[in-house]
């Protein structure tokens, strides 16, 4: 990806619909996967973004449906956010004012270490690495706007449907 892309509000950055291909690699095994979907990040009544991927993820030559879904609060910072798994648990923060940001998340006995960066108005990477005892993976995903003439302005922004500081558990 080039240079960063300095975001001043990720909540506007974000919102629409992405293409998303991700790749999966087991650095013990050498095993391989991927994942080729969308991610929608659709305004939240309360202030923030609702974001669901769906698509289908080939591991092993079977090919299976996968999504996940994950909220993306406004942050205590003006312009970062609060991401948090759908069911309200904290995942990590993230803030593109830089255009990269690096975040950790703990599971149980595995780090999860991501690194995100906007490579300009419509596209961005996450490359999250996972150790721990049993995993030892490489996740790197490429979103790209899928209609970057309809990209939100300050104007629509989904902090302006609610309230501007951090949601609680």
């Amino acid at each position: 990806m080039s240079e960063p892309w300095p975001v001043p509000d990720v909540l506007v950055f974000l919102a629409g619909r992405w293409r998303t291909v991700r790749t999966v690699r087991d650095l013990a095994s050498g095993l391989t996967g991927r994942f080729e979907g969308d991610t929608a990040f659709d305004a939240l009544e309360e202030g923030g973004l609702l974001s669901h991927e769906s698509g289908a993820f080939t591991w092993q030559g079977v090919t299976r449906p996968a999504e996940r879904t994950l909220r993306y609060l406004p942050g205590s910072v003006p312009g970062t956010a609060d991401v948090r798994f759908a069911d309200g648990r904290p995942f990590h923060g993230l803030d593109l004012s830089s255009g990269r940001h690096v975040a950790d998340h703990p599971c149980a006995a595995d780090l999860y270490r991501g690194e995100f960066t906007a490579g300009g108005p419509d596209r961005w990477r996450t490359v999250w690495r996972v150790g721990g005892p049993a995993k030892d993976l490489l996740l790197t995903t490429d979103y790209l706007r899928e209609t970057p003439d309809a990209r939100p302005t300050a104007e629509a922004s989904p902090r302006s449907a609610g309230s501007s500081g951090p949601a609680g558990p």
